[in-house]
């Protein structure tokens, strides 16, 4: 039995708290929402962002961010991308060198470009950062539907605590020392999933999707590879696994708020309507932003950025899309 919080009380770290609780660790949960504390240990379900997912009796709650990280054999950081570098660095001052942080989030700091282990070794540079990422809906996996994940880190033996740490009947982890490969396509995969979510809403079918998806994994893998990421972590659950849950499932908040977005509402209006935080907003800048310091063609994400930030219409970034210069499908597969 391992002592672990979770840090961040939303629908991803209400699952995995209860993944962890049946494995029978001692498992405790932190928010910075009183309201949020007092919810779960009342009635032991997350009302709003995970209805009807029982929770054990086991599992504790704080907004006591000293107490969430002291004397815990790994943390788990399960807070928005958007907010991980500012509740790091309330917490550095509570952690102990040595301490194994696992990111569970999935996004690019929009200011400096980095993956969230990045962000974690910065605010926290004693920490062991490891990632744990997959294709995966926190409704699913919160009633026990199969589901797979890997675990990233430098060290296999980190790596594979992780691993026996989740691990059960329903939930399969691999292992992996690619993180860079990991965040990348967990990040990147929900801009993607912005624009197949567009399409929906413009009234596309799936030609289009389908589309979306494999040229998407295309624009993935030339920048993830570019900056030093692994092809395989890209065409295995981390790239093209995580993009087709994210592009294909209406759990994905990315892909309602891009379905919203296509059907004419703002970045915004989208964003207050879907009612989480969609990870796609946040990493789009970035994502654009290391495609063209790679010198890396990234034409779907290029045209989701100037939906999201510029003014351009969904219809006209289609267009845009289709009527591009004629090429090969890969440079490789030439005569």
């Amino acid at each position: 039995m391992a002592k672990v919080s979770v840090i961040g009380a939303g629908s991803w770290g209400t699952a995995l708290s209860k993944v962890l609780a049946d494995n029978g660790h001692e498992v405790l949960v932190w928010s910075i929402l009183e309201d949020e504390v007092r919810l779960l240990r009342e009635k032991r379900e997350h009302t709003s962002k995970l209805p009807g997912v029982k929770l054990p009796e086991s599992i504790g709650y704080t907004t006591d961010l000293q107490q969430a990280c002291s004397g815990q054999d790994v943390i788990i950081m399960a807070v928005p991308s958007a907010f991980l570098r500012s509740t790091a660095h309330s917490m550095k001052d509570y952690v102990q060198d040595g301490q194994i942080i696992v990111d569970v989030s999935k996004g690019l700091e929009e200011s400096t470009c980095k993956i969230p282990t990045q962000v974690l070794e910065d605010e926290i540079p004693g920490c062991v950062a490891c990632v744990l990422s997959g294709p995966s809906h926190a409704e699913e996996v919160g009633r026990g539907m199969t589901t797979t994940l890997v675990a990233g880190a430098k060290k296999q033996t980190d790596a594979e605590l992780i691993q026996n740490l989740f691990m059960c009947d329903y939930l399969r982890v691999y292992t992996s020392s690619d993180l860079l490969g990991i965040e990348l396509g967990g990040a990147l995969k929900n801009v993607i999933a912005l624009a197949a979510g567009i399409a929906d809403g413009l009234g596309q079918g799936d030609n289009a999707k389908a589309a979306i998806i494999t040229r998407g994994i295309s624009e993935i893998s030339r920048l993830g590879r570019a900056i030093g990421g692994k092809q395989e972590s890209f065409s295995g659950l981390t790239g093209i696994g995580d993009l087709i849950v994210t592009c294909s499932s209406m759990h994905s908040r990315n892909r309602r708020a891009g379905i919203l977005i296509g059907q004419g509402k703002s970045m915004q209006e989208a964003m207050d309507e879907v009612q989480m935080v969609v990870e796609g907003v946040y990493s789009a800048k970035a994502a654009r932003q290391l495609a063209e310091q790679y010198n890396v063609p990234m034409p779907i994400v290029t045209e989701v950025n100037k939906v999201l930030f510029e003014g351009k219409s969904a219809r006209d970034a289609l267009t845009e899309l289709m009527i591009r210069d004629k090429k090969p499908e890969e440079s490789s597969l030439m005569w």
